[in-house]
């Protein structure tokens, strides 16, 4: 079963671009929780997401609310700067939903604290406020990939073809 990302509200079409190949890249089916601050056909979104997008699952939902009526006994992991465990510390299993919030609040309060034991974080310096959403999207998800050794992914490269 392949990893998802979770968009809650993304702001950015870059950012959503730079996820989706991110996505298409790794075999993840990303997810985009409305209102989103751009529109889908964004060339922004588009340009950002290159000729990958025919290789990305991407799933809409009109609410949190709708997202999570049809991901019913999913396992969640809520990435945010107020947690206590880091990535490297959590088991994140195959099938796994890893929500990020909107770049300038992140994910709703009511939803971090009702879920506090599945929060995860990124260890950045304490001046550091956060990282960009799709850099944090990108390490969160190749660790967990790293940690179930990569399924699907191709394993070796093409020496000699530089």
């Amino acid at each position: 079963m392949p990893l998802n990302i979770v968009l809650v509200e993304p702001e950015i079409p870059q950012n959503t671009g730079n996820i989706a190949r991110t996505c298409a890249a790794a075999g993840a089916v990303l997810h985009l929780v409305e209102p989103l601050g751009f529109s889908i056909e964004d060339r922004y979104l588009k340009r950002a997401g290159l000729d990958y997008w025919n290789l990305v699952d991407v799933h809409l939902y009109g609410s949190l609310g709708d997202f999570f009526s049809k991901c019913p006994g999913s396992d969640f992991f809520y990435i945010t700067t107020k947690a206590e465990k880091t990535y490297a510390d959590a088991e994140i299993p195959d099938g796994s939903y890893l929500l990020f919030g909107k770049e300038t609040k992140g994910l709703p309060e009511e939803l971090l604290k009702a879920n506090y034991g599945r929060c995860i974080r990124i260890p950045m310096v304490s001046d550091a406020r956060s990282l960009n959403i799709s850099n944090a999207a990108a390490i969160v998800l190749y660790d967990a990939l790293r940690k179930l050794e990569f399924p699907g992914l191709k394993a070796d490269g093409k020496p000699g073809h530089f």
